[in-house]
């Protein structure tokens, strides 16, 4: 019966997934578009992170908070861990990275996650190599190539795509971009966004493996909430204009938050683990190179004077590296052995049944 209710919810998981990584890219142009415009990265950060918390409220806990100070001093080490470096770190990182490249980037760095994750397991001697086991080789040459996508996208810009070459002319829906003059900062920025990512969900991984009886949502929203304070006073100190704060009253501004903060926390969050709930793991991270085409599409179609052939190549490279490590995962967990790497997206995806923690979004 369950076999028979996970075949039947298959056409609906893939449909929900494909509008949710369109929505992605969608969400990720509208921010580009409005900071190309003059918002402070900082701000956007600030605000949505403020909207999103407030979707948790209902399950913060004061006297929860208060107990661990208490009885579990490790525990609270770990939630404040989480809170620097998913919201102050990382998700300010990817913003201010997005102000100096483009989306594709966003999309090219995001799925560099896997291959990171990998590394860092490596690196810190939670998992290793063996080299006769087939899992490890296609891993390894995973992540070799999503590093050689980066690397590609980073210092290889190639030429501008002319609307010419098209055979629909390009309507003006949004601000074009202006052409980026810190192309290497911002895909270094988003290099370090997604390391900051990786990390942030190895803490996770661990919180959830020694306190499996804590309660998930009371934990996630004890470091959103304390995430979202240290980004407001992050925003504040990188911007003492109070003007900047006003957003200039412009009701594009104010959806594009409002959009970005309701995806993040409600929209995504939820859709993720009902698909991992119905298909398993490795569902959802199927579906996040996905951004990619739909990237070059809204590149070509939208912001043709700014896009390069060199974002294409690198962004193909990439998404074919980060296919190769889940090809690497699946044949390691068919082996029998349990894949230790969860990966995390600007967005994320709720890429393991036990890891009930809320995600954290990168750009």
């Amino acid at each position: 019966m369950e076999e028979l209710v996970r075949r039947r919810a298959a056409t609906p998981c893939i449909l929900v997934m494909g509008i949710m990584e369109g929505w992605t890219i969608g969400l990720t142009i509208l921010a580009s578009t409005i900071i190309s415009k003059g918002i402070n990265p900082f701000i956007f950060v600030a605000y949505s992170s403020l909207l999103s918390s407030l979707f948790l409220l209902p399950s913060f806990s004061f006297h929860f908070t208060i107990s661990i100070v208490r009885t579990e001093f490790s525990l609270l080490i770990r939630i404040i861990t989480l809170a620097l470096i998913g919201i102050p770190i990382a998700q300010n990182l990817a913003y201010v990275g997005l102000s100096y490249s483009s989306p594709i980037v966003a999309c090219v760095m995001a799925n560099l996650i896997p291959a990171i994750s990998f590394l860092l397991n490596i690196l810190l001697r939670r998992s290793r190599i063996d080299l006769r086991k087939v899992s490890s080789r296609i891993k390894i040459v995973g992540s070799l190539i999503s590093i050689v996508g980066a690397l590609s996208t980073t210092f290889y810009k190639g030429p501008v795509i002319s609307p010419q070459l098209m055979t629909i002319s390009s309507p003006r829906l949004f601000v074009f971009m202006s052409p980026n003059q810190r192309w290497i900062l911002g895909c270094a920025l988003f290099a370090a966004a997604s390391l900051s990512f990786a990390v942030w969900n190895l803490v996770q991984v661990e919180t959830v493996k020694l306190y499996p009886d804590a309660d998930a949502m009371k934990i996630a929203s004890s470091y959103t909430i304390i995430g979202t304070l240290v980004t407001v006073i992050v925003a504040v100190v990188m911007e003492r204009d109070l003007t900047a704060w006003g957003l200039n009253m412009d009701i594009n501004n104010l959806l594009v938050i409002v959009l970005t903060a309701v995806f993040g926390s409600v929209v995504r969050n939820r859709g993720q683990m009902w698909c991992t709930k119905l298909k398993g793991p490795f569902f959802v991270p199927l579906f996040k190179p996905l951004t990619v085409p739909y990237a070059i599409f809204c590149g070509c179609y939208f912001f043709p004077h700014t896009f390069h052939y060199g974002s294409i190549v690198g962004a193909v490279i990439v998404g074919m590296g980060y296919y190769t490590v889940m090809w690497g995962m699946m044949k390691e967990q068919g082996d029998g052995e349990i894949p230790r790497t969860v990966f995390s997206h600007k967005g994320s995806s709720e890429d393991d049944l036990k890891v009930p923690l809320l995600q954290k979004e990168e750009v």
